[in-house]
């Protein structure tokens, strides 16, 4: 965690509703690629820790025998649920609503463990350690998250750009200019060295993968309010009684960029680190 700052519950209070509209899937391939590097076969157990509405559990639930998602927000634990009955795989996965650091005894060893883009919330060095305990002789812990650097250009597609320099200018203008995050501050942003960490810890590797992005993406006005919605910076309660006034700004803002209601994008890649669990 930030030197600092102290993790609270409403980290991601109220997001869980905009998540799966607001936020950019993981780049097309994501499954395929883990299913070739991992050798999945069906069975086998995963956790995935930090699993907000499921997004990686539940595209991974049919090659595991069990999955078991963890997340500490309720709106989380219950969307994660509505999407696994609408899927079908109730049956399949178990939701667990603990933090990463405080993981319920029962559990049981895994031969995957996922990382999505939630690292960075946690007691890193105790994760790392626990998750390590809880792998099979062989498994792996896998990091995944989007690839920074890659062009955003939307030359040659239909519509404008999402304009996000001048979203984060409003919820600077809203919530301060200092990076909000439950209820504390991020001055100096979320921590980086995960190698570092898990290196430590006594993983092997890491096994660097990319899954290619750059495919275009067309995002409406209520996709993107969305996506502002699901983030911790900019998540609902941040705003208190002033949410509605704030999106009607954000939507004003939104229909100047675009009066047809329409944004181009561009799909992000998606980078993996298999860390194996390394000799005992």
């Amino acid at each position: 965690m930030a030197v600092g700052w102290e993790w609270d519950d409403t980290l991601f209070a109220g997001t869980a509703a905009h998540y799966r509209r607001g936020r950019l899937p993981y780049a097309p391939g994501l499954v395929d690629l883990l299913t070739e590097v991992l050798r999945l076969d069906g069975r086998g157990r995963l956790i995935d820790l930090g699993c907000g509405p499921g997004t990686v559990a539940l595209g991974l639930v049919r090659l595991f025998s069990e999955v078991v998602g963890v997340d500490p927000d309720p709106g989380m634990i219950a969307e994660a649920e509505r999407e696994a009955a609408e899927r079908g795989v109730r049956g399949r996965v178990r939701w667990v609503r603990a933090r990463a650091e405080e993981l319920p005894p029962g559990l049981g060893d895994f031969t995957v463990a996922t990382l999505a883009q939630s690292f960075h919330w946690m007691d890193r060095e105790l994760v790392a350690a626990s998750v390590r305990g809880m792998l099979r002789p062989g498994g792996a812990l896998v990091h995944i998250s989007d690839l920074k650097g890659g062009t955003t250009s939307v030359a040659g597609l239909p519509y404008p750009a999402v304009p996000y320099a001048a979203i984060g200018e409003l919820v600077r203008h809203w919530l301060g200019p200092v990076r909000r995050a439950g209820r504390g501050v991020l001055p100096q942003g979320t921590p980086s060295g995960e190698a570092a960490v898990l290196t430590g810890a006594g993983f092997a590797g890491p096994y660097r993968h990319v899954v290619p992005g750059r495919q275009a993406l067309v995002r409406t006005r209520d996709d993107v309010v969305a996506g502002v919605f699901a983030m911790s910076f900019s998540a609902p309660h941040l705003f208190g009684d002033r949410l509605d006034a704030f999106e009607a700004e954000l939507r004003g803002l939104l229909r100047e960029a675009s009066p047809s209601g329409r944004f181009s994008g561009r799909q992000p890649g998606t980078e993996v680190f298999v860390w194996p669990r390394g000799a005992t």
